[in-house]
């Protein structure tokens, strides 16, 4: 049996570096397919561009070729008004303007196509793009089960037969906020360290100088620049999980994230606990955290409401959570037939982490009155002890 163990570890490994060197792979193309849609997206611009001066040539040439023609006309016809040389200008201009015409007809033509044809190839770059970045997505996914406990794997893909559907969507929302931390941490901690470096490399300098004003002045700055950088950490920390969930438990954190939500939204709030507190297992209690968390972020986004409330209620074996507000309301039948054929984890994603705790969720709302968001998780005693 452990000969075999040791087979089926090799191949996981062997597997797993081709997948690796395949994600890199599959990484330098998706770069150069968006730097080859960049190209053909300036280009795009500038054919636009130049057709639609051309257009507005060949509007203008058909309006003169027709005057030309009219007058042309009229100097032919009337030989006692008009001498043999107007006779011949006339002609001559029109025909002139004919040639531009047909000139400029045949460039408007030429860059019709080639604007069609860079759409085109615009069009089949962004789906090489998609395509890339889902096949990459894909492999991320078989890594993280490779990677991990064999037992693990094999207790996750039998849960995944019975909810393939559920298990993608999760696992695209999961890619989702990878993409989104990545920005916060380079547009944010990332630019802090790099002009912390520039600054202390300036102080140096000064130090040698032996300007300690300026040092001075520098360190006092810089003092506030890492100040800044350490709250952007906290923040993003805070965001991928609250400490205070594990410290102090649910209530408390989701009492903390409504005072936060009050003061940064000005949206008045009310939080109500009904029977009697208990500790539920650490996945439950985050699951429910992200739920609430998306409710009310749902409501300040959409609902444009003044008042949002939480009631949770502890029973023998279940927990009823309860989000209301005041807004603007819609038609719920609307909302989730667009949900499931999307890939966003709104409503649709917060049903789906009540259908993984084995709980429901239950949606109501009216326009113009409000919406109230219900959801049912039970709780028994293996639940606990797990």
């Amino acid at each position: 049996m452990d000969f075999r163990v040791d087979d089926i570890d090799r191949v996981i490994k062997n597997a797993v570096s081709v997948m690796e060197d395949s994600k890199y792979q599959i990484f330098e193309i998706c770069e150069s397919a968006r730097k080859e849609m960049f190209s053909l997206g300036q280009e795009l611009n500038q054919v636009l561009a130049e057709a639609g001066d051309i257009i507005d040539k060949v509007d203008r040439l058909e309006l003169d070729y027709r005057r030309a023609r009219i007058r042309l006309t009229e100097v032919s016809r009337d030989f006692v008004r008009y001498k043999e040389e107007d006779i011949k200008t006339a002609y001559e201009k029109a025909t002139q303007l004919q040639l531009d015409l047909m000139m400029f007809r045949e460039k408007e033509t030429y860059l019709k196509a080639r604007r069609d044809e860079l759409q085109k190839r615009v069009r089949n770059v962004e789906k090489s793009i998609e395509r890339a970045e889902s096949i990459a997505s894909k492999i991320n996914v078989v890594l993280e089960y490779l990677s991990g406990d064999l037992n693990q794997v094999t207790r996750i893909l039998e849960s995944a037969k019975n909810r393939q559907q559920i298990g993608l969507k999760i696992i695209l929302a999961q890619e989702e906020e990878r993409k989104r931390i990545a920005r916060e941490i380079h547009d944010g901690p990332a630019q802090s360290l790099a002009n912390i470096v520039l600054r202390t490399e300036i102080a140096e300098r000064m130090l040698v100088k032996q300007e300690f004003q300026i040092v001075q002045d520098e360190l006092i700055d810089l003092k506030s620049q890492v100040r800044s950088g350490i709250e952007e950490i906290r923040k993003i920390i805070f965001n991928l999980r609250p400490m205070a969930l594990d410290d102090l438990g649910l209530v408390p954190t989701l009492r903390k994230y409504i005072q936060d939500y009050e003061e940064k939204s000005k949206i008045r709030t009310r939080f109500e606990t009904i029977g009697k507190e208990i500790r539920l297992p650490s996945a439950m209690e985050a699951a429910i955290y992200r739920m609430v968390q998306e409710a009310y972020s749902n409501a300040f986004k959409h609902a444009n409401p003044t008042f949002v409330s939480l009631e949770m209620t502890y029973q023998a074996q279940m927990v009823k959570i309860v989000v209301k507000d005041n807004g603007i309301g819609f038609h719920t039948n609307q909302i989730e037939s667009k949900a499931k054929n999307s890939v966003h984890f709104g409503l649709i994603g917060m049903r789906e982490r009540a259908e993984l705790l084995e709980g429901r969720m239950e949606i109501e709302s009216v326009i113009n009155q409000g919406t109230t968001v219900t959801i049912h998780i039970p709780i028994n005693a293996e639940t606990r002890k797990e």
